[in-house]
This record gives structure tokens, C-alpha cells and sequence, in this order.
């Protein structure tokens, strides 16, 4: 028998439960494959956004740096937009930073959204499938109580052994799902610990714009003097 032809048969004769396991194995993969697109287009344009803005920023290029985040999509430039349009209008770095904690809260659950469901699915595909060996133990026992007793033994190991592939279809199903869910994760919180790093760099970039201020008011106030 062919490898095909071998999976037809052990998913034909799973029995019923066999098909919401399917089912909850393919939203599985197109969360799966939906979260692993927008991510990776997310991580790579953060990258490709930050290698833009740490110079800008090293060099305190604020107004360059508002023009170029603000035609970007990268989640890191939104919170740099948010940052620096508060930076350039108040001398308050509280008020910098609640502005870009404020966009970060609105980034992150964009970057975490549905990732969560696939270890829910990864749970509900292996109780369907223990379920299904359950409902089969039943129907097995209960069509075996009548029968004659010399086939009992035969009809009854053929029966367990078809209940048994509703629960090798269900962790079949469920371990991908859990290492796609960890995969995801990784990604999401590598997105994240970029954001944190460019609030960091904003931040101490507002502190020296601060510094510098200062020292040039302290410069002039000596001058008049």
C-alpha cells in the first residue's frame, strides 16, 4: 500500500471524529501561515527601519527622522513619531514617554493577535482526539457483549485499534500546532525587544538634546553676564 492510499485508510476508518480534528488542524495552518507572513514582513521592516533611524537618532537628526518615520510602516517608526512629535513640543520627558508607551500598547497586541489560539487548538484537537478513542472503546465493548465468545478477543483488539487513530490523528495534529505557537512567539517577542531597544535610544537621545539646551543656556547666560 502506498503511503496515500495508507493515510486515507487510517483517517477513513478513525471515524467521525476524524473530521473536526481536520478541521481544527487547517485553521491550525492558516493562522499559522497568516501570523508567520505578517510578521516576518513586520520584522523585516522594523529592520530595515531601525539601521534608518539609529543613525538619525545618534546624530539627533530629529526633523529628518520625523520625515522619514512618518512615511514608514514599521511599527518602529510609529513609536518613534510619537516620541519625537511629543519631543519637539514639550520639554517634559514624562510626557515622551507615556507617547510612545501609548503606541507601543496599540503595536504589541497587532504583533501577538490569534498567535495565542493555536495552542488552544493544539488542546482541543488532542481532547477531540481522546474522546473519539473513548466514544470507539464504547461502541467496541457494546457490539462485542453479544458476540460469540471466540470471537470476542479478534473483534474486539480490530475495534481498539480503529478507536486508537483518533487519538494519534489528534496529537498528530496538535504537536505541529504547539511548535508553530513557540515559533511565533519567538518572533513576536524579537519584534518586541527591537521596539524597547529604539525607545531606549529615544529616550537617551531626548536626554542629550536636554543636556545640550542646557549647557547652551548656561553658555549664554555667562556670556551676558
Amino acid at each position: 500500500m502506498d503511503p496515500f492510499n495508507a493515510i486515507v485508510a487510517f483517517f477513513q476508518t478513525g471515524g467521525l471524529f476524524m473530521y473536526p480534528i481536520a478541521l481544527v488542524l487547517v485553521i491550525g495552518l492558516v493562522i499559522t501561515l497568516e501570523r508567520w507572513v505578517f510578521l516576518t514582513s513586520a520584522r523585516i521592516t522594523n529592520m530595515q527601519a531601525c539601521k534608518k533611524i539609529l543613525p538619525l537618532l545618534q546624530h539627533r537628526k530629529f526633523e529628518q527622522l520625523i520625515k522619514y518615520t512618518r512615511s514608514s510602516s514599521a511599527p518602529a517608526s510609529k513609536i518613534i513619531t510619537a516620541g519625537l512629535s511629543k519631543m519637539l513640543n514639550s520639554e517634559s520627558k514624562d510626557d515622551v514617554v507615556y507617547a510612545m508607551q501609548e503606541t507601543v500598547m496599540e503595536t504589541v497586541p497587532r504583533l501577538e493577535k490569534r498567535t495565542n489560539y493555536l495552542s488552544t487548538l493544539a488542546n482541543v484537537a488532542t481532547l477531540l482526539g481522546l474522546l473519539g478513542t473513548i466514544i470507539g472503546l464504547i461502541a467496541a465493548f457494546t457490539a462485542v457483549a453479544d458476540a460469540d465468545p471466540a470471537q470476542k478477543a479478534s473483534l474486539l483488539s480490530a475495534s481498539i485499534s480503529v478507536a486508537m487513530n483518533t487519538t494519534a490523528f489528534g496529537l498528530i495534529s496538535a504537536i505541529p500546532l504547539l511548535l508553530f505557537h513557540a515559533l511565533l512567539q519567538t518572533k513576536t517577542s524579537q519584534i518586541i525587544d527591537s521596539l524597547d531597544v529604539i525607545c531606549v535610544k529615544c529616550l537617551n537621545a531626548y536626554s542629550t538634546r536636554n543636556d545640550i539646551n542646557s549647557k547652551a543656556r548656561k553658555d549664554d547666560i555667562k556670556a551676558a553676564a
